[in-house]
C-alpha cells in the first residue's frame, strides 16, 4: 500500500480542494455521490456542487453510495465516493461485498476526521482514524493518504489503477482542504 505525509509546517503541508478537484476530473470522473462530510465539505464538496460536471449525486447513507457507484461500474461509468471515515466504517459490509467480492472499481475519497495534519494516521490519538488503514490492509483494499499538496499527484494514478485492475482504492484525505 502507499503511504506519503507531508510535512505540516511546509507550504506541501497545505490542501487545496481545487488541485483535487482537477485530478478528479482529470480522471474522467463523471460523478460524485456523496453524503455530507464536515472534513471535506468547505474545500470539496461546495465547489463541486457549484460545478457543472462532475455531476454531484447526494446520498443520505454511505452504503447507498456504495450500491450506487458499484451501478455505474458495471455500466462502464466513473464515479468517486467521497466520505468520511466513520461512513466507510459504517458501509464496510457494503464495500465487502460489492467492491472487494465483485472485483468492482469503486474509488473512494474518505476525509479522516479530527486527524492530526502531520500524524500519520495509523499515531492518530483518534480510534476512529488509527483503525481505518488496519482494516483496508485486512481487507486487500489499496489506499493513498493524501495529506498536502505534493500528495495529491496520486489521485489521479490511483483511480487509473482502480478502473485498469477493476480493484476498489480509497483516498485518505488528512486535512481539511482549503
Amino acid at each position: 500500500m502507499q503511504q506519503g505525509v507531508a510535512d505540516s509546517r511546509t507550504p506541501e503541508g497545505y490542501l487545496h480542494g481545487s488541485s483535487i478537484i482537477a485530478e478528479i476530473k482529470a480522471s474522467r470522473i463523471e460523478f460524485v455521490i456523496s453524503v455530507p462530510d464536515i472534513t471535506t465539505s468547505e474545500g470539496l464538496l461546495r465547489p463541486l456542487a457549484q460545478a457543472a460536471a462532475p455531476r454531484l449525486i447526494r446520498i443520505c447513507k454511505e452504503d447507498e453510495g456504495v450500491g450506487i457507484c458499484a451501478g455505474l461500474a458495471f455500466a462502464g461509468r466513473r464515479s468517486l465516493l467521497l466520505i468520511q471515515q466513520t461512513g466507510l466504517l459504517d458501509s464496510i459490509n457494503a464495500v465487502r461485498g460489492n467492491a472487494v467480492e465483485y472485483n468492482l472499481p469503486i474509488c473512494m475519497m474518505v476525509g479522516l476526521l479530527e486527524k492530526e495534519p502531520g500524524v500519520p494516521p495509523m499515531q492518530s490519538k483518534r480510534y476512529g482514524v488509527r483503525i481505518v488503514e488496519p482494516i483496508l490492509d485486512a481487507m486487500g483494499i489499496a489506499y493513498h493518504e493524501i495529506e498536502g499538496e505534493a500528495d495529491v499527484s496520486r489521485i489521479k494514478p490511483a483511480i487509473d489503477t482502480a478502473y485498469a485492475q477493476s480493484r476498489p482504492v480509497v483516498l485518505l484525505i488528512g486535512r481539511r482542504p482549503s
